[in-house]
């Protein structure tokens, strides 16, 4: 199983992942793919995301029974914990309020 999903994605990338993949909701891609496979569609996501982010999820014999990765900008940053892969939430930027002398 494969799923990708993306935020604020140019269409054209929506447009060829609608073409090897099932789009269940706005921006939520699933489909069984082999790995070789798999990778050669993350790397069209990755080099035509442009300002967006994606996220793609897959299953895989370990621990967990999965693996993921990102790409683009997002508060969402996955880390390596002792081999279990867990998501760590990056600070909100700080927002510097100009009216204040």
């Amino acid at each position: 199983m494969l799923v990708i999903v993306v935020n604020n994605a140019p269409p054209r990338l929506r447009g060829r992942l609608a073409v090897w993949l099932l789009e269940i909701r706005a921006g939520v891609y699933v489909g069984n793919y082999s790995r070789r496979t798999r990778e050669m569609i993350w790397e069209q996501v990755k080099a035509h995301i442009g300002d967006g982010d994606a996220i793609i999820a897959w299953a895989m014999p370990s621990d967990a029974g999965y693996d993921f990765d990102t790409c683009g900008v997002n508060r969402r940053v996955p880390v390596d914990f002792d081999g279990l892969k867990l998501v760590r939430f990056s600070p909100l930027p700080a927002v510097i309020d100009q009216a204040t002398p």
